[in-house]
């Protein structure tokens, strides 16, 4: 299946800004089962520096600075992915995830250390006692680790409700599981905090999922929107993807952005101005699949 994404976003600002400094994350990277056709920026005011480069966890960036003064920024990102995502495995077959554990802490294996990086609390997920507790209802003893996530990613779904304009990027996900509302951010960062509790690897992923309209209606031109879920680790598999916000493992609907820690990593668009004073954001989103 093939996509064809666009992301614009423009920022108003109520008093000129003199010069920004920006780090988008927004053309997609390439991984098992995705492959970027191509891809396009686009600036305006057009910045006077721009480069593009891969960061830390190895996804694509582009560092902006913007030296004309302006009251408005407009940045639109779009490209062309192709998606080819196998069957899932048994999740069933993967390791308790008891092991996993083990092999974690005694393994110098490279491929091991790469992945235990993300086992570890990080500055949007930190986990607590209750954080655990939610965790255990999953992992209980000689569950196989995948399995157990898969478990954990249903009971996320059915017991939190979503909810949008009840949280932002800094609600604690201590104050997510207290209220059981949230959108897909606070569910990634909550399961992720759950699967970290235990000391399991788990990442953040980026990116966007296909929408469907209701039947009979016509799809909105920009109604679509960013989307997050998590990463899974397990020795024999791999990373395995995981969707608390749709209960499900993704496939060809699920189009990968990037990955990182938590949310913190992988902000489509991060930076800081001079002037500016208050601003408002819009983001308008289009996922359309599109002919091979």
């Amino acid at each position: 299946m093939n996509y064809d994404v666009s992301h614009r976003t423009v920022f108003t600002y109520a008093a000129k800004v003199a010069i920004s400094h920006h780090v988008l994350h927004l053309r997609p990277r390439s991984r098992p089962g995705q492959r970027c056709l191509r891809s396009s920026i686009i600036v305006d005011p057009a910045p006077s520096l721009r480069t593009e480069g891969i960061d830390y966890f190895g996804n694509p960036t582009t560092h902006l600075t913007v030296q004309a003064p302006h009251e408005k920024l407009q940045v639109l990102s779009s490209f062309r992915v192709e998606i080819d995502i196998a069957e899932p495995p048994d999740l069933g077959l993967s390791r308790p995830w008891e092991d996993v554990l083990e092999l974690l802490a005694t393994s110098a294996d490279a491929t091991v250390l790469e992945a235990a990086q993300f086992a570890y609390d990080s500055p949007f997920v930190a986990g607590n006692a209750a954080i655990l507790d939610l965790a255990r209802e999953s992992f209980v003893p000689g569950r196989p680790v995948l399995a157990a996530t898969r478990d954990l990613t249903a009971l996320i779904f059915r017991e939190f409700e979503y909810q949008g304009g009840v949280t932002d990027v800094s609600t604690p996900v201590e104050e997510v599981l207290a209220s059981r509302r949230g959108v897909c951010q606070d569910f990634a960062h909550l399961q992720i905090a759950c699967l970290r509790s235990l000391g399991l690897p788990a990442r953040y992923v980026s990116g966007y999922l296909q929408t469907h309209p209701p039947p009979g209606k016509e799809k909105l031109v920009g109604s679509d929107a960013s989307h997050a879920w998590i990463s899974a680790w397990c020795p024999d598999l791999g990373w395995i993807d995981f969707d608390p916000t749709n209960d499900l493992v993704p496939r060809d609907e699920h189009i990968t952005l990037a990955w990182g820690r938590d949310y913190g990593d992988v902000s489509p668009i991060n930076g800081f101005m001079v002037g500016g004073d208050s601003h408002e954001v819009r983001v308008m989103v289009d996922v359309v699949p599109a002919a091979a």
